[in-house]
């Protein structure tokens, strides 16, 4: 029996939040594909250094401003990523905001900022990529979610319910395109140790907990989320779809 393979070689992947943190650890060059990095926030040019380091591993890559809770965004992201690489195989849905106060004070405001990021931006990515591998009948959806989207955090609520969203469109969309052998799974995140997350593992105090917290008696890396992101985008996971695979070093268990 061959042994399956993790490569990427030929591939294009889409990575939404590319600039730092989980996203930017997404980067697949060195798997072998070319990558599309796009953020909301292009001028600080931290998107375009992210693009200059995956072309200096030898593969293309293009830095695209778009904001995902608006489909004209979206669109042209499409548009752009197909006329200079010609397709689309790998899209992570990754980008994501976070406000940090109670469900019962969190202004309608607020709510409909990290819906439209966290959930909206994940649907409305899926439905225009998800489109152009149906034509192809082929390609891979991998959305991040996180433990959240399974277990509450006090102070989180919009963000907790966004990403509970996301693992119901994870499965949602497993069932609608599986005959079209396009593929759609999850990553369930614990606490990784990213610009994102600094006022969790930033307190010594919450830090400790969470370490006690983990069986595996540490907190993530962004690195520790890249060997699942490459099993589930390659040939590796060709008969995995509709899944959620916690990343958290046992802590939900």
């Amino acid at each position: 029996m061959a042994i399956p393979s993790f490569s990427l070689e030929g591939k294009v992947a889409i990575v939404t939040g590319g600039k730092r943190g989980i996203g930017k650890a997404f980067a697949f060059a060195e798997a072998g594909a070319d990558v599309a990095v796009c953020g909301r926030v292009i001028e600080d040019g931290e998107l375009q250094a992210v693009a200059r380091e995956i072309q200096r591993l030898g593969r293309r890559s293009l830095a695209i401003q778009a904001d995902i809770s608006r489909k004209a965004d979206i669109d042209n992201l499409v548009q752009e990523v197909i006329e200079q690489f010609g397709t689309i195989d790998i899209l992570v849905n990754n980008a994501s905001i976070i406000i940090r106060t109670p469900l019962i004070d969190t202004t309608e405001d607020d709510w409909d900022k990290v819906i439209d990021i966290d959930l909206k931006g994940y649907y409305l990515c899926s439905q225009a990529v998800g489109k152009k591998m149906m034509e192809r009948k082929k390609g891979t959806i991998i959305n991040i979610s996180s433990g959240l989207g399974m277990k509450v955090q006090r102070n989180t609520g919009a963000y907790c319910i966004a990403k509970a969203g996301v693992l119901m469109l994870t499965r949602v969309l497993a069932v609608e395109l599986g005959s079209y052998n396009v593929r759609v799974n999850a990553i369930a995140p614990g606490l990784v140790q990213t610009e994102f997350s600094v006022p969790v593992w930033g307190d010594l105090e919450i830090r400790k907990q969470r370490r006690l917290m983990t069986p595996l008696g540490r907190l993530a890396e962004a690195s520790d989320i890249v060997g699942t992101t490459l099993f589930l985008a390659s040939d590796a996971s060709s008969f995995v779809t509709g899944v959620t695979i916690v990343v958290d070093g046992g802590a939900l268990a």
